[in-house]
C-alpha cells in the first residue's frame, strides 16, 4: 500500500489569512513553512470543514472554480484566484476504492473549491501547479465513521498523494470575538493540549488513540472549543488515513487563540 503524506490544518477565519490580517500573521508563516517540509505533492485530495454531504462526495470537474463561501469581507475577498487543475481520474480512483470500503459516496462534477481549499492551498503553493480534489464530510458528524473514510482513503494507490485535513482544532465563533481573557485561554488550551497528548503520543496503542478521537466530546473543554464538530472531523479522517500517531504537531496563534497542525510523514 502506497503510504500517503498527511497534514492537518487549521486554516483561520474565511480569507484574512491571505488579506494581511495581523490575527494570522502567526498561521501565514506556519503554512508557508510547512510546504518546505513537506515533500512536493503531485496531487492532492482535500476534506475540507466547510462542505458537508449526506454521503462522501468527491470533486470530479477538470477544473473546478472557487466558491467564496464567506459573507462581510472586503471586495478583494471574492477576486481571489487559484486556478488549479482538477484530477478527474484521481476523483473516480476515490469512489472505487471508497466502494471496495462499502463506503457509499457520490460524484460531484459542478463543485467549486471552498475556501477551506483554496485559503491553506494559497500559502502553500501558491503558483497552482498540483492537481486537487476535494472530498466532503458527512452530515452526521460521526467520529467513527469519519476515521473509517480516512482508513478507506488510506488504501489510494496513487504516488505523490497528499491527503490535506482542513479545518480548526479550535472553532467557537463566539470566543473569537470575545474579549481574551485568562480563562478562555485556559480552556482552550486545556483541549489543545489533549489532542496534542492523543495524537503524538507513542505509548498508546491504536486502539486506545481511536477510542479517545472517537470520545473527542468527553475531553477537557471539548464542547467549548468546538460547540459543534465540523472543524474538528477534518482532523480525525487525517487521523483514519494514517492510524499512528502523528510525527509533528506546531501551533499557532490565531484571532487570538491557539490553534494546531499535524503532520504525518
Amino acid at each position: 500500500m502506497t503510504q500517503h503524506q498527511v497534514l492537518f490544518v487549521s486554516h483561520g477565519g474565511g480569507p484574512l489569512p491571505l488579506l494581511g490580517d495581523p490575527q494570522h500573521q502567526e498561521l501565514v508563516a506556519q503554512l508557508q513553512g510547512i510546504s518546505e517540509q513537506l515533500e512536493k505533492p503531485k496531487a492532492i485530495l482535500v476534506v475540507s470543514a466547510h462542505w458537508e454531504a449526506e454521503t462522501p462526495t468527491v470533486t470530479t470537474a477538470e477544473s473546478p472554480g472557487l466558491l467564496y463561501d464567506y459573507y462581510g469581507f472586503p471586495s478583494e475577498s471574492y477576486e481571489i484566484q487559484y486556478p488549479a487543475q482538477g484530477h478527474p481520474a484521481l476523483a473516480h480512483q476515490v469512489l472505487t476504492t471508497l466502494a471496495q470500503h462499502d463506503i457509499a459516496a457520490t460524484a460531484d462534477d459542478q463543485r467549486s473549491l471552498d475556501h477551506g481549499v483554496f485559503v491553506p492551498l494559497k500559502l502553500m503553493y501558491p503558483d497552482a501547479d498540483i492537481p486537487v480534489i476535494q472530498v466532503s464530510l458527512m452530515h452526521n458528524l460521526d467520529p467513527q465513521q469519519h476515521i473509517a473514510l480516512g482508513k478507506a482513503l488510506a488504501a489510494i494507490n496513487n504516488e505523490g498523494l497528499l491527503i490535506l485535513g482542513s479545518g480548526f482544532s479550535f472553532h467557537n465563533m463566539k470566543a473569537f470575538f470575545a474579549p481574551q481573557d485568562p480563562e478562555t485561554e485556559k480552556r482552550n488550551l486545556a483541549f489543545e493540549n489533549w489532542l496534542k497528548d492523543t495524537l503524538m503520543r507513542t505509548d498508546i496503542s491504536e486502539d486506545d488513540r481511536e477510542q479517545r478521537l472517537i470520545n473527542w466530546a468527553e475531553a477537557p473543554e471539548a464542547r467549548f472549543c468546538h460547540p459543534c464538530e465540523e472543524h474538528l472531523m477534518p482532523l480525525l479522517v487525517c487521523y483514519g488515513a494514517t492510524h499512528r500517531a502523528a510525527d509533528f504537531y506546531s501551533m499557532a496563534r490565531t484571532l487570538g487563540r491557539t490553534a494546531g497542525l499535524f503532520y504525518w510523514r
